[in-house]
């Protein structure tokens, strides 16, 4: 099945730069329909006020950390099946490790590019 380049994609980041660096890359692979949150509250608010199709989270963020919000994601009856892709600095292997057994999707290691994120991306909501 053809992957709709109209999903609503929410990039979550407590950085402006980041997130607009991410909504770029996202404008690249053809996604135009990006959300941003600030940090893992505001992504909570707005994954249960629309319906979002992938959530693209840094993990380290203040107050609430993109692992708390794969947990409150993960526990919610309507949005625990929501692609979620981890963003982070930190490559450690028990940080993998605990956002695997959280139920991330996938895993993406800062710096990435496009292809890094198509291939991410791909790999959760299929080929396109």
């Amino acid at each position: 099945m053809a992957v709709d380049k109209a999903m609503h994609i929410l990039v979550v980041d407590d950085y402006n730069t980041m997130r607009r660096i991410v909504r770029n890359l996202l404008k690249q692979l053809g996604f135009d329909n990006v959300d941003e949150a600030a940090d893992g509250e505001e992504a909570f608010k707005k994954l249960n006020e629309k319906v979002f199709n992938l959530v693209i989270s840094d993990w380290n963020m203040e107050p609430m950390t993109g692992m708390e919000l794969l947990k409150k994601v993960r526990a919610d009856a309507k949005l625990k099946n929501l692609p979620f892709i981890m963003v982070t600095a930190e490559s450690k292997p028990e940080n993998v490790i605990a956002a695997k057994q959280a139920g991330v999707s996938n895993y993406i290691v800062k710096p990435f590019n496009a292809e890094t994120l198509k291939m991410k991306m791909s790999s959760v909501i299929g080929e396109f």
